[in-house]
């Protein structure tokens, strides 16, 4: 019996991919960010929907960047459940700078507070943050890039540095991120939409 593929995913997939996308993977990108001390995780839809991974990782929100992809509610073994934020965007030509920007400001929000659960919400804790799309190659990767020489800078100086740092993390060559996401991250730059770039 043929497995049903999901709504969303890609016709043509190239095999090593798709034997990726089927595992959960994440790669800690930094660690005792902020005042909570949290870690930032790249990683893929799978991770995003394993409630094991997630709980050995220690990892309680999410952000999902992909726009057809929807990782659903999850409750962790200690009864804890996930908080799922999502900024969805295509992998390629199209998006608005202004939402590649907001992804970012959501990013910073997250590492750098903590929204308390009242009595009647899930239950729930501080924990790390994850950022995904679905393999976790090109979207997420030009996002947390840029999130890194714009909030990081004591660690990235600069985009290419955040950038070739990802890439070594993930096992990536020069193709990933797309081209149209890496001019994305550049459009965010060169207008200044995140407010950190030196202004003339």
């Amino acid at each position: 019996m043929t497995q049903e593929k999901r709504l969303g995913v890609p016709e043509h997939v190239p095999e090593a991919e798709a034997r990726e996308d089927d595992r959960p993977l994440l790669y800690r990108v930094i660690e005792d960010f902020g005042p909570h001390r949290k870690s930032l995780f790249l990683g893929n839809l799978a991770a995003a929907e394993d409630a094991d991974c997630l709980l050995a990782a220690g990892i309680t929100e999410t952000l999902n960047v992909s726009i057809n992809m929807f990782p659903g509610p999850l409750e962790l073994a200690d009864g804890v459940h996930i908080r799922r934020y999502q900024i969805g965007m295509i992998d390629g030509a199209g998006n608005s700078p202004h939402l590649m920007a907001a992804a970012v400001q959501t990013i910073e929000g997250l590492m750098s507070g903590y929204v308390p659960a009242k009595p009647h919400y899930p239950k729930h804790r501080k924990g790390h943050v994850l950022v995904h799309c679905r393999g976790g190659r090109s979207r997420s990767v030009a996002l947390i890039a840029l999130w890194l020489s714009a909030f990081a800078r004591h660690r990235f100086e600069s985009f290419e540095a955040a950038l070739a740092h990802l890439r070594a993390l993930r096992g990536l060559d020069e193709s990933y991120p797309l081209p149209p996401m890496l001019a994305l991250a550049d459009a965010v730059r060169t207008r200044n939409l995140l407010g950190t770039e030196p202004t003339v």
